[in-house]
């Protein structure tokens, strides 16, 4: 009968159309991290930033480099902050607005390792990889991996250097920190006084103040200490440079850079014109657009592999100073202005 001859095959077109929608339906699944959906318009790869501030220069080489490196990934990047260095809640709230938003990874600052670890365990308990740019947390493996300078060596390399340049001259140092719950600061500290060949306790340190890596405050943090330490101080350790900027303004202020060495940590283009300059007698250079570029690619390969990064993976640092000291490997300032956090 027509109808009968008919019915045959419209339900060979249907199981067909029915198997063609299952093959779809599971590349769909493959495509997707975690097995939801995980891509942007157009199916791109969505990937989270979260960095401790916005407006930090540092920061906003990262986050180019980061976007840069997405986009020649056919990915894409949504960026979130924290208000200020150490604004925990922002970045717990920026973790989890990104997580509803779909990404298959989190590239994350930590401002303070402890204060955003249950947010990272519940983005990875929900198939998102996390992994830290600059800053380790606090077990490491709370991360999937860590794309980081090696920050103690980073302070190692700066107390190597300031050692030699003192020669038998004893070091009287004031220290302008980060503040006590920043591993990234409390390991170059310890960093620079071993390759000072110091212990941690040690009395070579006659000041120290908690700067919070700004300018304004660690130029007013010196100052303060200079009322009773302009006599004896002859080495300024900084964090980072803003802080050493800030640092050497001060002791400018007081007739004192011609006697006081002053060493920092960043390796920013204004951080190495700084050594050209002769305001700081080095700077140890950090590589923030290697940890994005890093990063970027770790979650698109894992995207496409299925296998997620692991480990700590050092994006290395360079001591950058115009006057060299046999022994000691260095970059010029000529290097480091075509080099500064590339």
């Amino acid at each position: 009968m027509r109808t009968s001859s008919c019915a045959g095959p419209r339900m060979v077109i249907a199981a067909a159309l029915l198997v063609v929608a299952l093959v779809v339906s599971g590349c769909t699944a493959e495509r997707h991290w975690g097995g939801s959906s995980r891509t942007g318009e157009g199916g791109k790869i969505k990937i989270g930033l979260v960095t401790k501030t916005e407006s930090n220069p540092y920061f906003v080489k990262l986050r180019d480099a980061a976007r840069g490196s997405a986009d020649a990934h056919g990915a894409e990047v949504l960026a979130l902050a924290g208000k200020f260095d150490g604004d925990n809640e922002g970045q717990v709230t920026a973790i989890e607005n990104l997580v509803r938003q779909g990404v298959s990874g989190i590239l994350i600052t930590p401002s303070s390792t402890g204060g955003v670890l249950g947010a990272i365990k519940s983005a990875r308990q929900q198939g998102v990889i996390v992994i830290a740019l600059d800053t380790a947390t606090e077990p490491e493996t709370v991360v999937d991996a860590t794309f980081a300078t090696n920050n103690k060596q980073a302070g190692v390399l700066l107390g190597q250097y300031i050692k030699a340049r003192m020669g038998n001259t004893p070091p009287k140092i004031l220290s302008m920190d980060l503040d006590p719950s920043a591993s990234v600061g409390i390991a170059r500290h310890n960093g620079f006084l071993e390759g000072m060949g110091l212990p941690l306790d040690t009395p070579a340190v006659i000041g120290t103040a908690l700067t919070q890596g700004d300018q304004s405050k660690s130029q007013q943090a010196m100052e303060n200490l200079l009322q009773r330490s302009a006599a004896q101080v002859n080495v300024v350790y900084n964090i980072n440079e803003p802080a050493a900027r800030g640092a050497y303004q001060a002791l400018a202020g007081a007739g004192l850079t011609s006697k006081v060495l002053v060493g920092a940590i960043d390796g920013s283009c204004s951080g190495v014109a700084d050594v050209k300059a002769g305001k700081f007698v080095a700077t140890v250079m950090q590589f923030p657009k290697k940890m994005a570029e890093d990063g970027v690619s770790a979650v698109v390969d894992a995207v496409h592999t299925g296998k997620s990064p692991s480990g700590f993976h050092d994006t290395g640092a360079t001591l950058i100073t115009d006057q060299p000291i046999p022994g000691i490997a260095s970059q010029d300032s000529t290097w480091g202005a075509a080099n500064c956090w590339g």
